[in-house]
């Protein structure tokens, strides 16, 4: 019986979920990749992240977003799953903006970061 579990996530652009996770300081790898699991068990994914304790958390496309995958009894983020997944999806939400938005000609002009945690960016295009 696998220890694994499998977190529905938002995240579907590969490129923006490796700059949110390095934004955050997290030590990743390009998959694919084993992630390590419970009694050596291992999953497959597009990105791991190795902990300390020897099992792994990942990331791994199930057709239509980035999983989150880890055995949640041997967590050791810095952050609750919870939270975690929160961060990373803030930091995947900028990027995506910052990114798409760029194709289309525009550049931030403005960011701030507000006290509850939340980034405010203004966006600019020049037309000729």
């Amino acid at each position: 019986m696998s220890h694994f579990s499998q977190i529905k996530t938002q995240i579907r652009n590969l490129t923006s979920l490796e700059a949110a996770l390095t934004d955050l300081g997290i030590d990743w790898k390009a998959g694919p990749k084993e992630v390590r699991g419970y009694k050596g068990q291992t999953y497959n994914a597009e990105i791991a992240i190795e902990q300390n304790n020897g099992y792994d958390v990942g990331f791994s496309w199930n057709g239509q977003e980035y999983e989150l995958v880890a055995d949640l009894q041997f967590w050791q983020q810095a952050w609750s799953v919870d939270g975690f997944i929160n961060k990373v999806s803030q930091r995947y939400a900028y990027h995506t903006v910052v990114n798409e938005t760029a194709k289309q000609g525009f550049q931030v002009s403005e960011q701030q970061k507000n006290e509850d945690g939340s980034i405010r960016l203004v966006l600019q295009r020049w037309s000729a």
